[in-house]
Order: structure tokens, then sequence, then C-alpha cells
């Protein structure tokens, strides 16, 4: 799995760096795993983090440079440390032992060799609860395909239709078009949902971000997966959207969510039959729902 990272085309972006030999293309990813924390999380859906809480692992670096993004310090900023294959497989078997419901990997596109090859000594040390891909779904299929048999559950985000909107707030080209395909992938690879009581087992749910004053963006995306999936997967809409920083040049992103504006996209899904859905309710708006990424940063 090492040499598909001689030339670098594990995202849309195809560097084509060779990340072996210390070469680094937009991610600024090297040949190691880098991650900026782990730690049981309770703030997932409810059927992911349950009462006991998630076991996550947020991986450094990122293949989006979203203008709004929370958790800027370790997308962009690089914070973090670099940790062996050995390593990352002992974490998960800590995190199972701490009483995780699951092992959730955020943003891991860019580890995703790493990543196989550290499941796969977990898996032999005991690993046994599900794995969450928790992704932005800037994903190419052939990356996901070396995953097929290792997660369980897709925890990806369907962010923009309009392909513009991807290029301008997340630099990437195509989004929409790019991220249809992975999902595609990833449902034919989890199928339908599967519980134990309240908490998935299998599945797929795609999230989506509420943006201010972008809410017929939005409806489209709603529409689509409803369309294409029907009750085949759970669909997350959310409104946390939380502005970071001030933005000058799109000032819609400098204010949260309107609840009215989110209140209308939720009677919309369900006008058009959105029954497998999760939304959120109350002050979920808040940086206190970010995690402190302090703990492991190389600085």
């Amino acid at each position: 799995m090492m040499n598909s990272l001689d030339c670098c085309i594990l995202c849309p972006r195809n560097c084509k760096v060779n990340r072996n030999n210390g070469e680094t293309g937009f991610c600024k990813a090297t040949n190691k795993i880098k991650i900026a924390k782990y730690c049981l999380h309770f703030w997932e859906e409810p059927c992911i983090s349950g009462d006991c809480g998630s076991g996550t692992i947020f991986f450094s670096n990122c293949n989006l440079k979203c203008i709004y993004c929370q958790n800027f310090e370790i997308s962009t900023k690089n914070c973090g440390k670099e940790i062996s294959i050995e390593d990352f497989a002992n974490i998960c078997i800590s995190l199972q032992q701490n009483g995780a419901l699951n092992i959730n990997l955020v943003t891991p596109t860019h580890f995703i060799p790493l990543i196989r090859d550290g499941l796969l000594l977990a898996k032999k040390k005991g690993l046994h609860i599900p794995i969450v891909y928790n992704t932005s779904s800037y994903e190419t299929v052939d990356s996901l395909k070396m995953l097929d048999g290792l997660i369980d559950i897709y925890l990806a985000d369907l962010k923009y239709y309009d392909n513009k909107l991807g290029e301008i707030f997340s630099g990437a080209k195509n989004y929409f078009l790019v991220a249809k395909k992975a999902i595609g992938e990833m449902y034919r690879q989890i199928g339908v949902p599967k519980f134990n009581g309240s908490i998935m087992k299998k599945g797929v749910i795609v999230r989506h971000l509420l943006l201010p004053t972008h809410s017929e963006d939005s409806k489209k995306i709603l529409a689509y997966l409803h369309d294409t999936y029907k009750d085949n997967i759970y669909i997350s809409i959310m409104n946390q959207y939380t502005p970071i920083r001030k933005i000058e040049k799109y000032k819609e992103l400098n204010s949260k969510v309107d609840d009215y504006e989110y209140d209308l996209l939720i009677n919309y899904a369900c006008d058009i039959g959105i029954t497998n859905a999760f939304i959120q309710e109350g002050d979920t708006c808040s940086e206190s729902f970010i995690p402190d990424f302090g703990t492991f940063s190389d600085k």
C-alpha cells in the first residue's frame, strides 16, 4: 500500500507527488499518519455516539480548504503528531477498551493506505467494533475501493449542489460531481442501514450543513439524496454553522443560520417525503462544540 504514496492520487486533486520521498501536495500530508486528537466524542448523531461515545480520531491536514472551517487548526495549520501504523492500531484498541461504540475516522482521505494497514493490524489485535469513515466526500472511487470490507458506516458530507459554491467556499472543482460518485461507492459497499437497538452497526449517513442564505442549494441536495436513495440512507440536516473568523469577501458567512431558514428546510424535507433524517435542535451553533486540538500540537 505504500506504493500509492509514490505518486499520490488518493484524492481528486491528483497532486502526483512522491510522499515517500518527502514531497507534499495540496493537503501537506507526508507518508506518516498525523493525528491531532483522539477521544470519546459525544456530539455525533445519536446512533453514532449513543451514551458511551464514539472513539474519534481527528486526522491532521485536509484535501479541502473550506473558508469557514471549524477545525482550521488541524486542517490548515498542520498541528498534530505523527504516529506509526502500530501506534494507530493501538489507539483503536485503547478506544475500544474505554467503551467506544465505534472507531470514528475524521478527515481520513489523505491517509487511506496507511489507515487500511492500521485497521488490518488493529483487527489482528482484537478490534471488533464498527469503523466509521467521517469524510467531506471529496474522494475518488478508486481510493474508497481500497477500504471495501473494512468500513461499516460512512458518515459523509454533501456540502454543495452548485459546483461554483464548492470552488469558492472549499477550493474544490466539481465538488458535487465528485461527491455524488463517492457516495454512490459508499452505498455500494454498505447497502441499507442495520441497527442494534438505537445504535447503527452498518449504513450510510449523509450530512448536509445549511449555510446562511443558501437554503435553495440545500433543497437541491435533499431532493437529490431522496430521489437517489429513498429511505436506504439517513440524512443529517445540520444547523450548526459557526462563524469562527470574519470573512470579508462573503459576508453572509459571518452570521449563524437563521432559525426560520432552518425550519423551512426541515419542512421542505418533510414535504418531499424524507423520513430517515436527523435534525438539530437547541444551541448547536457554539464554539464549545469544537474540540480543543491543543493536546497533540507539535508547537
